[in-house]
């Protein structure tokens, strides 16, 4: 989805349930507090949300490098055998497994690297573009939502809009999209005769392609995130826009391999769960919020404290269920359904408490 369009559609969902949501908020809250309980007005310190931000660019940006010189050693691998991969896997198959296995782990690394600073990413409109492209952007087969990049690969072929770069890579690495996979093989990369989850043989060719331009759209990220100047608009906005996401994290968790198992047709989202990346996301949003609380506190400092823990609240039933997955249980889809949307009501509640916070003190958010 083109950077403009995901940021409307999402303050567009949000917004007529902004003032309701703030209407339920405890105590009588939306009266501020007598001048006395208020702190002077002054500027919110944003420097740890940059800091937070540069920490997470960073790591990806040296988790998209690993995965990319591990890619460009296997297109060396594959260039050996003159990409014949039926050679490649006679020839050379306990190299070329372990080397998929490191772009799996890689992927999986990489990650959270991201989705930690999501939030950040994806909600101020100066970055949000990035996020199109590394992470929720889709492919040429969706326009208003597909990739603003096309690929051409070393051997000369194009793929246009394929898709997003963590898309790419978890597709090309874990077999799940043909496009992507080599031709005329089947990956029994251990050789018990039988080609299970997770044994893949990426197209070389592609695969070093997206991994170059991964990492390198990972640097270009870093070097927007440097020039970023945070403004209490965009942490505010960030807050509203990623907060109430958690019906569309719950509906791709729904339909991923960790709640369908072998029935699923996703083709995304199999690497970690989704629950790891909601976990994630509102960890970061927490971050952020800790840093504006006391400045909504100078409209209502029982409401802040409310929405604090509400935020809180919403991440710790997010770490509880992805730690639930973790050690062995399996939900069933009326189950992600109900939670989904258990979720998606508190985030929606918290993201008006924030926008309404933000309207009393006169701080003006991005129109949708």
């Amino acid at each position: 989805m083109a950077a403009a369009t995901l940021f409307r559609s999402r303050f567009a969902a949000l917004a007529a349930a902004a003032l309701a949501a703030f209407t339920v908020a405890a105590c009588g809250d939306d009266e501020p507090e007598p001048a006395a309980e208020r702190p002077a007005q002054s500027a919110t310190d944003l420097a740890a949300i940059k800091t937070y931000l540069l920490d997470h660019t960073r790591r990806l940006v040296a988790d998209t490098e690993r995965l990319r010189r591990d890619a460009e050693t296997y297109h060396a691998l594959a260039r050996s055998t003159d990409f014949d991969y039926a050679a490649l896997l006679a020839e050379r198959g306990p190299e070329a497994r372990k080397l998929v296995e490191r772009l799996q782990a890689g992927h999986r690394r990489a990650n959270p690297s991201y989705e930690e600073m999501e939030g950040v990413v994806a909600g101020v409109p100066e970055l949000a573009d990035f996020d199109v492209i590394i992470d929720a952007g889709g492919d040429a087969s969706d326009p208003e939502n597909a990739v603003p990049f096309s690929l051409r690969t070393p051997a000369g072929r194009t793929f246009k809009q394929p898709g997003n770069f963590f898309y790419l890579v978890e597709t090309a690495a874990f077999g799940t999209e043909p496009r992507f996979a080599a031709r005329g093989v089947e990956p029994d990369l251990d050789g018990d005769g039988r080609t299970e989850f997770g044994e893949a043989l990426p197209d070389a060719d592609f695969l070093v392609t997206a991994a170059r331009a991964f990492a390198g759209n990972a640097r270009e990220l870093d070097a927007a995130a440097r020039r970023w100047s945070p403004s209490e608009s965009d942490v505010f906005n960030a807050l509203v826009v990623m907060t109430p996401t958690m019906s569309e994290y719950f509906e791709a968790w729904k339909s991923s391999r960790f709640v369908a198992g072998s029935a699923a047709t996703a083709k995304a989202f199999v690497s970690a769960s989704r629950l790891e990346d909601i976990a994630d996301i509102l960890g970061g949003l927490v971050v952020i919020y800790d840093t504006v609380q006391p400045r909504i506190a100078q409209a209502s400092g029982a409401q802040a404290r409310q929405t604090g823990r509400s935020l809180r609240d919403l991440r710790d039933f997010a770490a509880r269920l992805r730690n639930a997955e973790a050690g062995g249980r399996r939900f069933t889809a009326e189950q992600a359904e109900t939670l989904g949307s258990d979720a998606q009501e508190q985030a929606e509640a918290i993201a008006g408490q924030v926008s309404q916070a933000a309207g009393r003190l006169e701080i003006e958010l991005p129109e949708a």
